[in-house]
């Protein structure tokens, strides 16, 4: 073969295997171990280890998902604990084994809760709660270890599911439970000064009653003191014989006698003539002294 022939093409060999690995060379690699992800099992023994492990060596702790569970520590040793059924774990004080009601606890970060354990008019065995029929807004029932007390609230007061306790409809914001649902009233419209004064209005079915329109629109039922009747005319509590409408209110509840009384009550005493009194009763009365006479026979 010819000289050059071979020449060029070993050339071409050469020049070819330099575009194979010359230039432009690949980064070198580095071996990384792959980041572990535990099996299930493994996760159910880390989370029984994490468990296992007391904050403090003495001391109650709440559980980070489930509001009514618990663990009581005592020398590193723990036990889980559970409230009992409606009431939930009170963490204010690791010092303290306190289950409280849920509307005295955040629960919002551990939302969790044992299955409830149901009982007549409880949906759990503890706590308060709204009455079945949701359009029955004024009473609601406490439960005890699954036994319940049946409570009404106030007149003109809702339960607030919320609180716990009875507050006014436009407050407790229930559905089927507002104010004009629960009076059956409505504010009549009125310009903004008004509207500020919060004008008051009569109950059209009870003398003793009254309306009071917050802001304008928003009805409060409140009323006057035994013997008294709203006074429309003049905003505010009178008695019968100065509203004609209201004047027969009180028959067959209290007598004339009684509303005189409560129209014109005696004067109470002072703190002096209290005082005196009392010294009266208190001071012994001497027996009454007769005097004799000795009359003396003359000798």
């Amino acid at each position: 073969m010819d000289v050059r022939l071979v020449a060029i093409i070993l050339c071409h060999i050469a020049l070819l295997s330099g575009q194979s690995t010359g230039g432009r060379k690949r980064p070198p690699t580095t071996t990384t171990a792959p980041r572990h992800r535990p099996t299930a099992v493994e996760d159910e023994e880390s989370a029984d280890q994490l468990e296992s492990e007391c904050p403090e060596p003495n001391g109650f702790f709440a559980d980070a998902s489930q509001c009514d569970k618990y663990y009581a520590c005592t020398d590193n040793k723990i036990t889980e604990k559970l409230c009992p059924d409606g009431m939930v774990f009170n963490d204010y004080s690791s010092q303290q084994e306190k289950c409280d009601l849920p509307l005295n606890i955040d629960c919002s970060q551990r939302p969790a809760l044992q299955t409830p354990q149901p009982a007549e008019h409880c949906p759990r065995q503890n706590g308060y709660f709204a009455h079945e029929n949701p359009n029955i807004c004024d009473k609601f029932y406490y439960c005890v270890d699954g036994k319940f007390n049946a409570i009404t609230c106030p007149g003109g007061l809702v339960y607030n599911e919320k609180s716990g306790i009875c507050t006014w409809p436009d407050e407790a914001k229930k559905k089927g439970c507002s104010s004009q649902d629960v009076f059956n009233f409505r504010c009549p419209n009125v310009t903004s000064d008004i509207a500020l004064q919060h004008p008051r209005y009569a109950n059209p079915e009870d003398c003793q009653f009254f309306y009071v329109c917050v802001n304008g629109d928003t009805p409060r039922r409140n009323g006057c003191k035994m013997g008294q009747v709203f006074n429309e005319a003049s905003g505010k509590c009178d008695w019968p014989r100065n509203v004609p409408e209201c004047a027969d209110w009180y028959k067959g509840v209290l007598t004339d006698e009684e509303l005189y009384n409560l129209e014109n009550p005696k004067p109470k005493e002072t703190t002096k003539e209290k005082e005196a009194a009392a010294a009266n009763r208190r001071k012994p009365s001497r027996p009454t002294t007769t005097r004799r006479t000795v009359v003396e026979d003359d000798e």
